[in-house]
Formats: C-alpha cells, sequence, structure tokens
C-alpha cells in the first residue's frame, strides 16, 4: 500500500467544538506535512453512537453512511493521525466512538496492523498524556501499530497557538514535522502480514 512517492494520512480530531485546539493542531499538521507526505482529515462529527445493531461486521446493518465513509477512508489510509483532547484523564468520546465503529471484525478490521501517531494539546498543563495513554491501551485490543516516539503532547496549549489558533511555536512546528516522517517509517517497516490474524 506503501508507495515510494507519497505517504497518505487520515487525520482525524476528537474534538468537535470548532475553536478546539486539537482542531487547529491537526490543521497544523497537515500544513507542515512534508514533501511525499499527504494529511487529509476527516470530520468525526457526523458519526453517530455506536450501535451494534447497524455494524454490519456483527450481522447488523446496513452502516450509516458516515461510518462507511470512515472505514473506507481508514481502510485506504497509510497510517492514521489521532488528535485528542483529554477530558476526565482520557480521550474523548468522540474519538473513542470512532474506534469502536472501526475495530470489528476483531482480527481484520480497518484498524488491524494500521500504523497510527497520536498529538493532542490541552488548557492544562498534562498535555493530553494521560488521554493519550488510554488510547494506546484501546489501540492494543485492535491490533494497531501506535508510533512510540516522537511523543506530541501540547500543554498550556495558549502559549503555542495565536488568536487566529495558528500554531506559533517554531520548536513544536519542528518536532510535528519529526513526528510525521516517523510515522512513514515507522509504517513502512511495519508493513501488514498476508493474512489477518485469527
Amino acid at each position: 500500500m506503501l508507495d515510494s512517492d507519497a505517504f497518505a494520512i487520515v487525520g482525524m480530531a476528537g474534538s468537535l467544538r470548532s475553536g478546539s485546539f486539537n482542531r487547529a493542531l491537526l490543521q497544523a499538521m497537515a500544513e507542515l506535512a512534508p514533501d511525499g507526505i499527504s494529511i487529509d482529515t476527516f470530520d468525526l462529527s457526523p458519526v453517530p453512537l455506536y450501535n451494534a445493531d447497524l455494524d454490519e461486521s456483527v450481522d447488523g446493518g446496513p452502516y450509516p453512511d458516515a461510518v462507511r465513509d470512515l472505514r473506507a477512508a481508514v481502510e485506504q489510509a497509510d497510517a492514521l493521525l489521532l488528535t485528542t483532547p483529554e477530558y476526565n484523564w482520557g480521550p474523548s468520546g468522540v474519538l473513542k466512538n470512532a474506534i469502536d465503529w472501526l475495530s470489528r471484525p476483531a482480527g481484520a478490521s480497518p484498524l488491524n496492523q494500521k500504523p497510527i501517531a497520536l498529538a493532542g494539546a490541552s488548557k492544562g498543563m498534562s498535555g493530553t498524556g494521560r488521554g493519550q495513554l488510554q488510547l494506546r491501551q484501546n489501540l492494543l485490543a485492535t491490533n494497531s501499530y501506535v508510533l512510540q516516539r516522537p511523543v506530541i503532547q501540547i500543554g498550556n496549549a495558549k502559549d503555542h497557538f495565536d488568536e487566529h489558533l495558528r500554531l506559533v511555536d517554531e520548536d513544536l512546528r519542528t518536532r510535528i514535522c519529526d513526528q510525521l516522517i516517523a510515522l512513514r517509517e515507522w509504517s513502512r517497516r511495519h508493513q501488514p502480514m498476508s493474512a489477518p490474524l485469527p
């Protein structure tokens, strides 16, 4: 799936708020992507709450259109980029809900062996570290390949974005490029096996 000249990432922000730092972070990452790397953002706002009655992979269905689009986008991507806020020491329900829709069928889902990078920004000092840790646990269950480093955990987000939510921290801009390059290399080292896990 990995073309030597193009590396396609699908990015999703775990916040629906228009003024979200995490949506701004995802936009900044898309703009800063180095040559040969593209990031298409997927809006999670139309995705309904998970309902097994609508899950075709468990004899339900049909999938809602937004879910069908989500699963197709992830299947076609070389890798994923998830930016998450931290709510009550965990990731947002919006992002966890997307993972639930993408996690079936077990062992053969769009997330199986999918390389993923995590990033996040918070108004507080934690920088979404605890939320990202929980996401890593969720993605362990889906047999996803979550990039270990570089880590993008932005605390005191207002100090790194201007009033128009543009990322103005030059060190962070460099780290973002480093993470995207590392994700591409991580993906090349973790090519999917020929057969899905049982």
